[in-house]
């Protein structure tokens, strides 16, 4: 997949299904099938189509209950992109404030209380803004995102599929960026503060974002967005 309507979608899509999954999404299934149908690509379709497989035949509670054990109970599996960067030091506030100021020259509004490093975000903003500008945070945090990768396919989660689907239409690890993966995996992220574990330690609550929730069963989680004009977009 080298760009053009497929590529957009891919980022639409997986910027819809990597948020929280209420109602409203269980209930789309129709929709979601016609938008992946229509990729042309056939690995990324069949990678879309197998994480819908799961998402859709699944009971709509167990999937919530899926996705914040995953998201919010594994540090390895957190959405927010500038944590596996910069960590909580002051680089991190820095990197927050650059992508909010790039996101605002293209158009793009965040949600009340929402970062702009939230993994479906940046997707949203790639797949509005295009190849060049709107893929640069990703490419950015493309170590972040391998990591994200490879600790969702350990536990083999179905949300694998659509990091696998994300990664392979960006450029390829170099063996710095494997190098600088192997690091983050041992020592985490930088830090300026005490209280941070390794990445391979899961704790209750971690410095992705906003606070998180210790009750795996309540829903939305801290780090859901509302699926709103995105879910329009995508369908």
């Amino acid at each position: 997949m080298t760009g053009g309507p497929d590529r957009a979608r891919l980022f639409d899509l997986a910027s819809v299904l990597l948020t929280y999954p209420g109602e409203r999404m269980s209930g789309a299934g129709p929709e979601l099938r016609a938008a992946v149908g229509a990729i042309t690509h056939p690995e990324t379709r069949e990678r879309l189509t197998a994480f819908l497989d799961w998402f859709l035949t699944t009971d709509p509670l167990a999937v919530e209950t899926h996705y914040v054990r995953t998201f919010d109970l594994r540090r390895r599996c957190g959405l927010y992109l500038t944590y596996y960067l910069h960590g909580d030091t002051r680089k991190r506030g820095i990197a927050l404030l650059t992508l909010k100021q790039r996101y605002r020259a293209h158009g793009l509004r965040l949600a009340e209380g929402e970062l702009p490093d939230l993994l479906p975000v940046v997707l949203e903003f790639a797949a509005v803004a295009g190849p060049g500008d709107g893929e640069a945070p990703l490419r950015q945090h493309r170590q972040g995102l391998e990591l994200l990768r490879s600790a969702l396919e350990e536990t083999g989660s179905p949300y694998r599929h659509l990091l696998e689907a994300i990664v392979a239409v960006l450029p390829p690890l170099t063996e710095a960026d494997r190098e600088a993966i192997r690091t983050l995996a041992v020592d985490g992220p930088p830090v300026e503060s005490v209280g941070l574990a390794p990445y391979g330690v899961d704790v209750d609550a971690i410095g992705f974002g906003p606070d998180l929730s210790t009750d795996s069963t309540a829903g939305p989680c801290p780090q859901a967005r509302p699926a709103g004009s995105s879910l329009e977009s995508a369908l």
